[in-house]
């Protein structure tokens, strides 16, 4: 469970964050929606002890990131590129991950058979640095670094961008399939509406820094006001 309390950040006169109380239950897919600037990076970043709060705090499983690396044990999260170590082929970056978290090379490899399809043929096998892959695939490799440590808490910021179609589709199924088979918290921040109504049981509406909707999303059913309130946004 994550708690946050009486967060607020300001850089300068812009509010990025301000939420007096809100919890993310265990287990829940959140995902976090909003225009530019409402804050969905600057509370990934706080949750993740990345940026300090200038008020409150957050707690994982009751502990204060910045006060404990506790809860990095159960936490895997790709934020944006400097999450990689890009030097290194993708083989060597989760060889790396392995040997700092004791998993031996076997079961790195048998863990990285799960995401063969995400992977899609572009990444394993290319014999090239993380630095010179697209994009998109770099985008992958940071999917499944945070994933392959199986942590119970995963945070991704935008993890559709710059994947195809096809490869969307796929992580799709890959973050559903994980929660269902390891009842994982995930938390995700994204741009692409339908992509985050189909697979978020919660969605939290961020704008200016506020989280002005906490919605339920069983079957999709946060949709039509989600869908309603940008239309609006755009218009006005």
């Amino acid at each position: 469970m994550i708690k946050i309390e009486n967060i607020k950040k300001a850089f300068g006169q812009t509010i990025a964050s301000d939420i007096p109380s809100f919890t993310i239950n265990d287990g829940d897919i959140l995902g976090l929606v909003g225009n530019n600037g409402a804050g969905k990076t600057t509370l990934f970043r706080m949750i993740l002890d990345l940026l300090k709060p200038d008020e409150g705090q957050v707690t994982i499983s009751d502990i204060n990131p910045a006060e404990s690396e506790q809860w990095k044990d159960w936490t895997g999260a790709y934020i944006d590129e400097t999450f990689l170590v890009d030097f290194l082929t993708p083989e060597e970056f989760f060889a790396f991950l392995g040997k700092i978290n004791d998993i031996p090379q076997a079961e790195i490899e048998e863990r990285l058979k799960a995401y063969e399809r995400l992977a899609g043929g572009e990444i394993f096998g290319q014999k090239k640095l993380i630095r010179n892959l697209s994009a998109g695939n770099k985008q992958k490799v940071g999917i499944m670094s945070a994933l392959l440590m199986r942590p119970k808490l995963v945070i991704l910021d935008e993890p559709f961008n710059f994947l195809d179609p096809s490869s969307q589709n796929i992580l799709k199924h890959v973050l559903t399939d994980y929660n269902r088979e390891t009842g994982a918290t995930i938390l995700i921040s994204s741009h692409n509406l339908a992509h985050t109504i189909d697979i978020s049981t919660r969605i939290a509406l961020l704008e200016k820094g506020h989280i002005i909707r906490d919605l339920p999303n069983a079957e999709g059913s946060a949709r039509t006001e989600l869908e309603n309130y940008f239309e609006t946004a755009a218009e006005s």
